[in-house]
């Protein structure tokens, strides 16, 4: 939206949450220089202190070239992870129908029609799977979202076995 902005209203707000390390709260913004000295103005009198600390620590980051080789490092693994993720399901969910993201943390996975992901979402639990339900996000009953950049392709497979078999359980007990 900022590059198609050509009336100066819009501002891009993002951070280095994803690209440093979680937790390091340091953001930025981009876009009109007035607008920006304005925000920057209400922030500096509306805080009572921002983490410096955490400011220095990512601007030596980025002007080290280190952030550079951090999101290429960030990219490799999380391909890997998102392969990893689609292998699984075609392996152990073959009824599963999903679309690879070309980027970013997340899988939206949909089940057949009437398969019941609120009841899936407890037998996976219970096998030590967590994932988020599709209507947290507006998605069907038989949608879930699975998160794969905080585990290893290895835990991956596992997971994703453990999925399935908590998913069988229900068809059978369905039927």
């Amino acid at each position: 939206m900022l590059s198609l902005d050509t009336e100066g209203r819009v501002v891009y707000a993002s951070s280095f949450s994803k690209t440093v390390c979680p937790g390091i709260r340091v953001g930025y913004l981009v876009g009109p220089k007035t607008t920006i000295a304005a925000i920057e103005q209400r922030a500096t009198a509306t805080y009572i202190s921002p983490n410096m600390v955490a400011q220095a620590i990512v601007a030596e980051f980025c002007r080290s070239g280190a952030l550079d080789r951090s999101i290429e490092t960030v990219k490799v693994a999380l391909r890997e992870r998102r392969d990893a993720t689609a292998r699984a399901l075609d392996a152990h969910l073959p009824d599963a129908r999903y679309t690879p993201p070309e980027g970013g943390y997340f899988l939206w996975v949909n089940l057949p029609e009437g398969a019941d992901v609120d009841a899936l979402s407890g037998a996976a639990r219970e096998r030590g799977v967590i994932f988020v339900k599709g209507t947290d996000f507006g998605g069907g009953l038989n949608t879930l979202r699975l998160a794969y950049s905080g585990v290893t392709p290895d835990e991956i497979e596992e997971g994703i076995g453990r999925l399935a078999e908590a998913y069988r359980g229900l068809s059978v007990a369905a039927a």
